[in-house]
């Protein structure tokens, strides 16, 4: 027996809030499932998400007294030709690259820090 996904939305679709609540009743205890738990979880998920950060965006804030170092260390980092990278100096602040890994953000802030940038993670 197929099931026929129209036919059966349009039905829930005319259904009162009391005839679905009953539905969903119905069908947790005929598979043993509850619809709460998925509910919880994606909150949970969420919660957890703002707690912890997982990539970054590495933000040059001033490229100091050393500026053509801070270029090398910004080619390097993005690619970048030597007109873009030191338009990204001159342009502090600005970003150089973006949700970057958090231990990749780290060791790229350190690198520009050590030519004698001023960097910030966001």
């Amino acid at each position: 027996m197929a099931l026929n996904i129209e036919n059966i939305v349009a039905e829930l679709k005319e259904a009162t809030i009391l005839e679905l609540n009953d539905l969903v009743k119905a069908i947790e205890e005929e598979f043993g499932v509850t619809a709460a738990a998925p509910v919880a979880v994606a909150a949970a998920g969420d919660a957890g998400a703002g707690a912890a950060k997982d990539s970054f965006d590495v933000i040059l804030k001033d490229a100091g007294a050393s500026k053509i170092n801070v270029i090398k260390v910004v080619r390097e980092a993005t690619g970048l030709g030597l007109k873009e990278a030191k338009a990204i100096v001159d342009g502090a602040p600005a970003p150089v690259k973006e949700g970057v890994p958090t231990e990749a953000a780290e060791a790229l802030k350190a690198q520009l820090e050590e030519a004698g940038a001023s960097v910030e993670l966001k």
